[in-house]
């Protein structure tokens, strides 16, 4: 039908000079197929009583739209041949014209098949997915990524253009694999890039100056797991931005290092799990509570907020009996566990 010369009513022109190709097509596809095509098409044939209806995309290329156009015909893409760069412009110019199934799709096949490739090109990638809410698969895919390689990205990245949605899901993550004052210190950074009239000093800062970097940081400061920082940390890279925090989060967290006897509130974030591979094999505990057990080993514990401090790992912790693995019969317990050392 694509190729019928004949009874086609709409001509599509596509792409910019030098490079413009004029398609023919069929409205009752097209309006079927694409949302955002029955819309347009609807307008257009509001507006005057031509036999041919005409729209223009001027943004997508003739190449990109011929093969979009063939899925819209054929329901069936070919990408074995494709560059993953030309496949990330089918996918801008699907989600232009609204074709979920064709997203879906190639936000997988992209995921799934060219992650190597994504990672090269990442920054593109992630700004890319930024540009719709119908790319959800790829901006969690970036999310993980930066989750899993934060100081690779924001090293590649213009980390202060990141959207606060973005940041917000990224530092809100229990598996940001980033020890908590680098946390801090790209949030303050990312509110200094929106506010760009602040000197990184905060001594030359004003009460107005604290209060409008408050403001700008409102959703990510609740997320910083201030109680996880060293008292070093806490004394040389919070203590000066004191007046952004609150009252009392900041007196309590001056108190969890004065006084060791001082109780943690229940609303205290746990440290982060940070990826240690080898440190520990366990369906039951998680490395926070392999952390407080290295503490009860080491006598490390001087406060009741020792279990809220950064892990604490310098032991390896080997897995011996699991039941789904090993069985539940005592004899089996007693051949792996008996006369074991440090167990």
């Amino acid at each position: 039908i694509l190729e019928d010369d004949e009874y086609y009513d709409v001509t599509i022109e596509v792409g910019e000079d030098p490079n413009v190709k004029i398609f023919r097509a069929h409205m009752i596809i097209l309006c079927y197929r694409s949302p955002f095509l029955r819309r347009t098409l609807s307008s257009n044939k509001k507006n005057g009583n031509s036999v041919l209806t005409h729209i223009k995309f001027s943004n997508i290329s003739p190449e990109i739209f011929q093969i979009v156009l063939r899925y819209i015909y054929g329901g069936v893409i070919s990408l074995n041949e494709q560059e993953p760069s030309e496949i990330l412009k089918i996918l801008v110019a699907a989600d232009q014209l609204f074709l979920q199934e064709l997203i879906d799709y190639l936000q997988k096949y992209l995921i799934e098949n060219k992650s190597e490739w994504m990672e090269q090109y990442f920054e593109h990638i992630y700004r890319t997915s930024l540009q719709s809410n119908s790319l959800l698969e790829l901006q969690q895919y970036c999310i993980n990524f930066m989750a899993k390689s934060p100081e690779k990205i924001f090293k590649s990245i213009d980390f202060t253009s990141l959207h606060e949605k973005s940041l917000v899901s990224l530092i809100k993550r229990d598996d940001l694999q980033m020890k908590e004052v680098k946390v801090w210190e790209h949030v303050l950074k990312w509110g200094l890039g929106k506010n760009p009239t602040l000197l990184p000093d905060p001594t030359t800062w004003s009460d107005d100056d604290f209060k409008m970097m408050e403001n700008t940081l409102q959703h990510c400061l609740p997320l910083v797991r201030f109680f996880s920082l060293s008292s070093e940390d806490f004394f040389q890279k919070v203590r000066p931005y004191k007046k952004l925090l609150k009252h009392q989060t900041y007196e309590e967290l001056l108190e969890s290092y004065l006084n060791p006897n001082s109780e943690p509130n229940d609303n205290i974030l746990l440290p982060r799990y940070i990826n240690m591979d080898g440190i520990i094999d366990s369906k039951i505990i998680n490395l926070n509570i392999a952390s407080l057990i290295s503490r009860w080993i080491d006598n490390d514990i001087k406060s009741k907020f020792a279990y809220t401090r950064e892990l604490y790992l310098p032991y390896e912790f080997n897995l011996l009996l699991r039941g789904s693995r090993d069985g539940f019969f005592p004899k089996k317990f007693h051949e792996l566990c008996d006369n074991v050392p440090h167990t």
